[in-house]
């Protein structure tokens, strides 16, 4: 009898054994945990059953972003009466604001909240602030009174208040949302499993696929409804899709994989840079292994792995001698994987400097191709076509590409590269920066065009008015579709080669400032494009002359602008080549 219950507990703790390992074999290697806080279970969360709910999220909320700030210098114009100067600069001050604010949301997300509170936290704040701005364009008191003729009523000071007040916690709100969301949907797949690693880059194309869905429905039907149903419904429909974005993150919480936040990555790169040169007279030691890290596995970094010790830099392996001549505080003494955050971000600088110029390209849309899209034929029949209109070709141009690079370019290329993606991150950020150039190529191409017919035609000092109509079809504005199409081509390959970039190099526990980080590469490249502006304005106007940049474009030459952006792409091009081709890629222990 004894022998049988000996037996019979001994087969007992055998099963439990092996469930204990079966349970073990299913646990994600990247330090993910699940809402209870438990090492996540790659059967019941992450992967492709948890993105939906982010990826929705996402197109909701940047059809919100989109439904209101693609028009709200007509808003600042029509509604509450500003000039357009002054609308001008309002605009440009709050997108600022907005992609500076990402900063912030990042730095949370590191450091104490974690990317899930954070995007929950500042989506409360967006919802909000879309709120108080359907109110403030459908509530009467919250607006001044129409015009009577020419004469337009100023708003109050609490019209104006209520109105910004709003639109600057949209501005906090996304700042929360940017640069988490991506990084979030990231985390549902273990990039220490090589079966689910191979679906990330997958997951960046549908997530970049996810924004330009949300754009192209706000640039059409949405700016169709602001301009001719009201502007109550014009925000109320965006503030709706921002609810429906809340409500599509939430309804996925108990399927997500979570990062722990590691602390103030700030404090971290300021301790390796005090430690290292408080230690600099000590001498690095032969053997790498001398160097300080913690033992085990896990790092000294919550939510973060170790980091191989690479040669590179080596004035900050200092931070990591021990000097027993004095206390041991982290303000002396860092771990391999603390420096190596830093190495990894000296090494990130000059490929998220090359995206930059990039950024100036992508900058003329909005700004140059607009303004040389008035001086073409935009008539169709009686329906004048907006120019600003033609900017919907980019994001159509990511929507169709996007599927054909990651059904057809990508199994094609794997072929021959074997590399499991196709391309390399760098490899496919290099390619996106030479369509990028080309789409400056052929506007240049085609403003030469603009201006011979221009010339030809005798309409050089022709009025604005009835250029397009003199024009007679000769020049039709579609002529204009492609540069915008081979920009979104140069996005597909630059823009989200980039946020696979950032995510994968950035250090486990800076992953959102990373994203932060490359976000501001679009602030960057529209203050270049102002800059450049600037300069070749005063330049080329001296002595009296037009400029390149005229007011009657027919007496300048904004191809000789576009050429000019050509040759800085090509210089930059040539700057990012060998840092792309040195650039050592993460290695984790």
């Amino acid at each position: 009898m004894e022998e049988s219950t000996v037996a019979d507990a001994s087969t007992t703790k055998d099963l439990e054994n092996g469930e204990d390992l079966e349970k073990e074999s299913f646990i994600t290697k990247d330090g993910t945990v699940d809402w209870k806080n438990n090492p996540a279970d790659r059967r019941t969360t992450g992967g492709w059953k948890a993105c939906p709910y982010i990826l929705g999220n996402e197109c909701c909320e940047r059809l919100a972003y989109y439904g209101m700030s693609i028009n709200l210098v007509v808003f600042l114009t029509d509604k509450l009466h500003q000039h357009n100067a002054t609308a001008s600069t309002n605009v440009t001050n709050w997108s600022g604001t907005c992609d500076i604010t990402p900063l912030i949301g990042a730095f949370l997300a590191d450091a104490y909240l974690g990317r899930y509170w954070t995007i929950a936290a500042f989506s409360s704040v967006y919802f909000v602030g879309m709120v108080l701005l359907t109110l403030s364009a459908s509530v009467p008191s919250l607006k001044p009174p129409s015009c009577v003729g020419d004469v337009c009523p100023g708003a109050s000071p609490g019209q104006i208040g209520s109105f910004y007040l709003a639109l600057y916690l949209v501005a906090l709100g996304t700042g929360g949302i940017k640069p988490c969301v991506s990084t979030f949907g990231a985390d549902q797949f273990d990039d220490e499993d090589p079966s689910e690693k191979k679906y990330m880059t997958v997951f960046f194309n549908w997530f970049y696929f996810s924004i330009n869905v949300g754009a192209m429905i706000a640039s059409t039907f949405l700016v169709y409804i602001q301009q001719s149903v009201n502007w109550a419904w014009g925000f109320g429909i965006p503030a709706a899709a921002m609810g429906i974005a809340i409500v599509s993150f939430f309804i996925g919480s108990k399927q997500y994989r979570h990062q722990k936040p590691g602390g103030s990555p700030l404090t971290r790169i300021a301790q390796v840079i005090v430690a290292a040169i408080r230690n600099w007279r000590l001498r690095l030691p032969a053997d790498e292994t001398m160097l300080y890290e913690v033992d085990g596995k896990a790092s000294a970094i919550e939510g973060s792995r170790k980091i191989q010790h690479t040669a590179e830099y080596s004035f900050l392996d200092k931070a990591a001698i021990e000097d027993k001549s004095r206390p041991t505080t982290k303000w002396n003494l860092c771990t391999v994987t603390q420096v190596e955050e830093v190495k990894i971000l000296l090494r990130i600088v000059p490929i998220w400097a090359s995206v930059i110029v990039f950024s100036t390209v992508y900058a003329q849309m909005s700004t140059l191709f607009v303004v040389q899209g008035l001086k073409m034929d935009y008539i169709l029949g009686t329906f004048k076509v907006p120019s600003a209109s033609l900017s919907m070709f980019d994001p159509l141009s990511v929507l169709i590409l996007v599927p054909i690079y990651d059904r057809l370019l990508v199994p094609f290329v794997r072929k021959y590269t074997g590399h499991p993606q196709g391309f390399t991150q760098l490899q496919r950020m290099g390619i996106g920066l030479v369509i990028s150039t080309i789409s400056m190529v052929v506007a240049a191409v085609l403003e030469i065009q603009r201006l011979r017919v221009a010339r030809e035609k005798g309409l050089v000092d022709a009025d604005d008015k009835n250029f397009p109509k003199l024009l007679n079809a000769q020049l039709s504005i579609f002529w204009q579709i492609p540069q915008y199409f081979i920009i979104g081509a140069s996005e597909v390959f630059t823009f989200i080669g980039q946020l696979e970039f950032f995510y994968e190099q950035s250090p486990d526990a800076m992953r959102s400032l990373g994203s932060a980080l490359s976000l501001a590469t679009v602030a960057l490249g529209n203050y270049l494009s102002s800059l450049l502006v600037t300069i070749v304005t005063k330049i080329t106007r001296r002595d009296g002359k037009p400029g390149w940049i005229a007011d009657n474009l027919n007496h300048g030459h904004i191809d000789y602008f576009f050429w000019l952006l050509v040759a800085l792409s090509v210089v930059n091009f040539l700057f990012y080549l060998p840092f792309a081709y040195r650039f050592k890629y993460k290695a984790t222990k």
